[in-house]
């Protein structure tokens, strides 16, 4: 028979501890309230008509549920072109960065050569470059050559220079987990005859599925709701993604005054990375707790 695995004692309750602990409680505690009090009202909001929300009777449905915002965010707002730019840009660019960055990480990680700790370095250096010094000097070039008037050019183009962007900070995170992986898997492998290359995609890179799942999800955030970039290169409604162009139908409501309309173009734009939070938490706590502790 099995044997059954005993159950730990539980800690005694440390009440001094814990009461020093409160004070970072009770901030946490009123944001998390704050943060869902905001969210419910903008919801309920969707759901409800301008007159109502400007009557402070949003949360009361009193002429009930009105479903048809959401369609008209999606069709009539441009919603859903601004949606799958946005989720064409994510996924393509998260894909390309795991692709580059991982074997990057695994090489500087594991293989001693003279530019190593340099490389190192110029990523982490790289990081804190303010994007505008980079992308001013690019849009001259890039608008002077009309790349900008090509719809499939421009918008690969953008999804370059989100790769370009994130490459230092993507590789910096995958470089941790791969030095906190043992190097006897790889030794066990080369005694199998397994090459280098072959030892990464089928040892290496599955062990760091969480710290690669993690920066997947950071990378996916970031592009979804970056603004900067797309302002100045997505001058297009054919090419903007989610953020200017929820701006754009803000600066609209002045003359449509469709608000109800907006906050449901807002909480469609919110699911996916709500989505991405509430199915994958564990999988971003793991992760940073992973890349940290080793």
């Amino acid at each position: 028979m099995a044997k059954t695995k005993e159950r730990e004692p539980r800690r005694p309750f440390n009440w001094k501890k814990e009461l020093k602990l409160a004070p970072g409680y009770i901030i946490i505690l009123l944001w998390v309230i704050f943060t869902i009090v905001l969210l419910g009202w903008v919801f309920c909001a969707s759901f409800s008509t301008t007159a109502e929300i400007f009557q402070g009777k949003a949360l009361k449905f009193e002429t009930g549920l009105h479903f048809e915002n959401y369609a008209k965010a999606w069709n009539g707002s441009g919603v859903a072109g601004f949606f799958g730019n946005s989720l064409l840009y994510s996924v393509v660019s998260c894909f390309a960065l795991i692709v580059i960055c991982a074997p990057a990480a695994y090489v500087l990680s594991r293989f001693e050569f003279i530019a190593n700790k340099f490389i190192q370095t110029s990523f982490v250096s790289a990081m804190g470059v303010p994007a505008i010094m980079v992308v001013l000097p690019l849009f001259s070039i890039i608008s002077g050559m009309g790349i900008l008037n090509n719809i499939p050019l421009a918008k690969g183009t953008l999804i370059l220079l989100y790769v370009g962007i994130n490459v230092p900070y993507t590789t910096i995170f995958l470089l941790t987990f791969f030095c906190n992986i043992s190097k006897t898997y790889e030794e066990a492998a080369a005694i199998d005859g397994c090459p280098p290359m072959r030892t990464f995609w089928k040892i290496m890179f599955p062990m760091a599925q969480s710290g690669i799942v993690t920066v997947t999800i950071f990378n996916f955030i970031n592009i979804w709701n970056e603004y900067f970039l797309s302002l100045i290169f997505a001058s297009s409604d054919k090419l903007k993604p989610v953020a200017p162009g929820l701006y754009g139908m803000i600066n609209s409501m002045k003359y449509t005054g469709d608000w109800a309309g907006m906050f449901a173009a807002v909480i469609i734009v919110f699911l996916p990375t709500f989505i991405l939070y509430i199915f994958l938490s564990e999988k971003i706590i793991g992760g940073v707790t992973g890349g940290i502790k080793g």
